[in-house]
């Protein structure tokens, strides 16, 4: 998950502490200067200052319009909103306590305020449509079509009353994706088990959980307590009990936020002339429609559903070994089957991975990976401030230059975001400001007695998350405009990061870094082979679920409000596009984080997922790491970003527009090579 504020009309950065010379000669981390809350207000309160005047310099032009006078003082005015945005983004899912949270989300309210009122102020749309591009490079003139594009999809060009609704509304609309996060952040629950209940974990997740005073033992919903239960432990009803838990997260409190975002966002989208929020938030996408997410749902279940099929089967004939009666499967119940057909049908048992993956040696992999795979090289700052005393930073070199920086907020604490996702800090402008992210996971966190060992889908993830975040970095290093770090198409930001996740199947890739963490013994050949083939097992019933997950996203947001039933919409899905059933007493959309942001876009992930096995298979699947593609992926795709469009990057890099082929081949390759489930 990529972490962008989309409100407003343009991508937006946060600017520090620099010293410019001929570019950037010295940009100080982030967190100089450890700011308090005072501090903080006064770094947002003085860039949006600063970002008004260059909106009052940008009208006041007289004479001719230039890209000089007009689109990079717009340009200025778009860094200043963007560095209050991230930063009080940012410290509303990383402060280290409530009452600074709180405040970003206050500061995060204002700053939108401001950035929905560019969006609708028609002399600053005048100005920039004023403006000759006949002889511009082609960057400012995409650029500036997009920005266009933007402020007519935010409504500049209605009547003042109509323009002072749509504010009204995206205020609130604000305020009510904060207060969605905030319940999720703040809503971890426990459950008590025997520790007889732990039975199938392994053996350092139990060294980590020993029973208090009165013999039980306490499980968290967090990723690094949930993840393995639901795999691992025999006990069902323990299982069942977690699982619960988990999905009914942040209920009832964001029942009610939710379907008040709904309402909001119906409004908004009528009052723009669209019929439902799903259509008017695909205006400006890839995608295009929201007939067209409606249309991809349905192409998604038809290509997965024969093969999920046939592994659903393999999982209830697992389960009829133990309950012969069983005549279905919940959700909850999905992992845990499937590592018991990974064991019997594939020889391979997870947990015997685990023992080669402890988080340091992890993520010196994963650093050591991009490095040889984009030609960078990583440097820690270990003195550099942070607001967490385990955050680490890096600077990012290039040729021995300079060219970025981020940071890792990698272990779970009180408050903090749950989830995982790359959150931007500053965006790139060639010869003013350096890219910057930050990675905020929740992995297990090593200790002196624990050396943190990781889930193969935790490494999976970290893949994932790194693949945003050099994405923002190599694209930042070569913009000429703040608004074009990243890409403009939101529906396209999932395909560096998904594509990155197959390096975590690469043999050579695995084995550089995965040693066991007591004899550092590097991973077995044999076993690397095995891991590989068990987990091929499964993809089609992940695409499905994620198919059930994009359905609930669009049919929250493609009718109207009343008609809307959280409970019977995620019913539904979940079983029209999967062959599971919804644990009974839950309310899994209460704590599903990307209705807010992403809102009816979830789509993104499997478009995306198309887009990334279809990038992978121009690599050398030997080894993904050798040969011309990874140069050329950097040159084509990645360092372009924003400017110009995904469409285009991605016909740039294939050769052609993406195809399902390679994406259908990815999911059905378990039963190419194995006879299992036949």
């Amino acid at each position: 998950m990529t972490h962008r504020f989309l409100l407003g009309v343009g991508g937006l950065v946060l600017s520090g502490a620099l010293a410019f010379a001929k570019g950037p000669a010295v940009q100080a981390p982030i967190w100089t200067g450890n700011p308090d809350i005072a501090a903080f207000e006064k770094i947002e309160n003085d860039h949006l200052a600063a970002a008004q005047k260059d909106l009052d310099q940008l009208v006041a032009v007289k004479g001719q319009r230039t890209i000089q006078n007009t689109v990079a003082v717009y340009d200025d005015a778009i860094m200043h909103f963007g560095s209050a945005a991230y930063l009080s983004g940012m410290i509303e899912h990383v402060g280290t306590t409530k009452e600074y949270r709180d405040k970003a989300a206050d500061m995060t309210r204002k700053v939108s305020a401001a950035i929905t009122a560019l969006a609708l102020n028609q002399d600053a749309y005048k100005a920039l449509s004023a403006v000759d591009l006949s002889k511009a490079d082609a960057v400012t003139k995409h650029y500036m079509e997009r920005q266009l594009l933007q402020f007519r999809l935010a409504g500049v060009d209605k009547d003042q009353a109509t323009r002072d609704k749509i504010k009204q509304l995206n205020d609130k609309l604000t305020e009510l994706q904060s207060k969605f996060g905030e319940n999720i952040a703040e809503d971890t629950k426990k459950v008590q088990a025997d520790p007889s209940e732990l039975e199938g974990l392994p053996q350092d997740y139990i060294a980590r959980h020993k029973p208090d005073a009165s013999g039980k033992v306490t499980i968290t919903t967090d990723y690094p307590d949930f993840t393995p239960i639901e795999k691992f432990a025999k006990s069902d009803s323990l299982r069942r009990r977690l699982a619960q838990a988990f999905l009914t997260r942040a209920y009832p409190a964001n029942q009610s936020v939710l379907m008040d975002m709904v309402r909001t966002r119906h409004e908004i989208a009528n009052i723009l002339g669209y019929s439902s929020w799903a259509d008017y938030f695909a205006a400006d996408k890839m995608i295009g429609s929201g007939k067209k997410i409606d249309a991809f749902i349905t192409e998604v279940s038809d290509a997965a559903k024969p093969i999920a099929t046939r592994e659903f089967e393999m999982l209830m004939a697992e389960k009829r070994k133990t309950n012969p009666d069983a005549k279905g499967m919940e959700t909850y119940e999905s992992a845990y089957y499937s590592e018991l057909v990974r064991r019997s049908q594939f020889n391979f048992d997870s947990t015997s991975v685990r023992p080669y993956l402890p988080y340091a040696k992890v993520k010196d992999g994963i650093l050591a990976t991009a490095q040889k795979l984009f030609k960078l090289e990583f440097k820690q700052e270990p003195k550099a401030p942070a607001w967490d005393p385990l955050v680490e930073t890096y600077d990012v070199y290039d040729g021995g230059k300079m060219v970025g920086r981020f940071y890792l907020d990698m272990h779970p604490r009180p408050g903090k975001f749950t989830h995982a996702e790359m959150i931007p800090i500053r965006d790139g402008v060639i010869g003013k400001q350096l890219p910057e992210a930050t990675l905020v996971c929740n992995f297990p966190a090593p200790t002196k007695d624990d050396p943190g060992l990781m889930e193969f889908s935790d490494v999976e993830t970290f893949f994932h998350e790194f693949g945003h975040l050099m994405a923002w970095i190599l694209s930042g290093e070569h913009q000429p405009w703040a608004g074009l770090s990243g890409t403009m198409e939101a529906d396209f930001v999932e395909a560096p990061s998904q594509m990155l996740e197959n390096w975590m199947h690469s043999a050579p890739v695995l084995s550089s870094f995965a040693r066991h963490y007591k004899t550092d013994e590097p991973i077995p050949a044999e076993l690397v082979a095995k891991l590989n083939k068990a987990q091929a097992f499964g993809r089609a019933l992940w695409v499905s679920s994620q198919d059930s997950y994009t359905a609930i996203s669009y049919d929250i947001y493609s009718r109207a409000p009343e008609t809307v039933d959280f409970d019977k919409i995620d019913t539904e899905a979940t079983e029209k596009y999967t062959p599971f059933k919804v644990l009974p007493d839950t309310h899994m959309y209460a704590s599903f984080g990307h209705l807010a942001g992403y809102s009816s876009a979830y789509y993104t992930y499997l478009w995306d997922k198309v887009i990334a096995q279809d990038f992978f298979g121009q690599f050398d699947q030997a080894n993904p790491l050798l040969g011309e593609a990874p140069g050329k992926y950097r040159r084509t795709v990645l360092e372009p970003g924003g400017s110009v469009s995904a469409n285009d990057l991605v016909k740039n890099f294939l050769g052609r527009e993406q195809n399902t082929k390679a994406f259908q081949d990815w999911m059905s390759e378990e039963f190419k090579d194995t006879k299992a489930g036949d």
